[in-house]
């Protein structure tokens, strides 16, 4: 586990980052998902972050906290576009501890530079013990 303190109750962790245009090219020829909201700009020059790019937030923080999912139940609100700061929040909803790892349920919300939510969900999964 990459936390020096086992997982609790309550944590919280937060992670943002802006998405920018090269990077929604580039994770639409890796995913394959080249629709025209991803490949041609609006009148302001943005285009629309795919979905699984924004679940990359809350995959990032479970990253961090070597976390395994098992589960993730995510809803996309609405759109995210490029050049917008997208917030994510995890917390930590119950821990569950065995013998040889914490078995973990989680909430994410994901807003935008407006405060509004475009993705949120519940996570399940697990951090093994050392």
């Amino acid at each position: 586990m990459s936390t020096s303190a086992p997982p609790a109750e309550g944590d919280e962790y937060t992670f943002e980052r802006t998405f920018t245009v090269a990077e929604v090219r580039e994770f639409g020829e890796l995913s394959g998902d080249q629709q025209a909201i991803h490949t041609e700009p609006n009148e302001e020059g943005e285009l629309i972050v795919q979905g699984l790019l924004t679940a990359t937030l809350p995959t990032k923080i479970g990253g961090d906290l070597s976390y395994l999912a098992r589960r993730m139940d995510l809803e996309f609100r609405r759109p995210v576009y490029t050049g917008d700061r997208i917030t994510c929040e995890w917390r930590t909803d119950v821990v569950d501890e065995r013998d040889d790892r914490y078995e973990i349920e989680g909430s994410v919300v994901c807003t935008n530079g407006d405060e509004r939510i475009v993705l949120d969900g519940k996570i399940d999964g697990i951090v093994w013990k050392d």
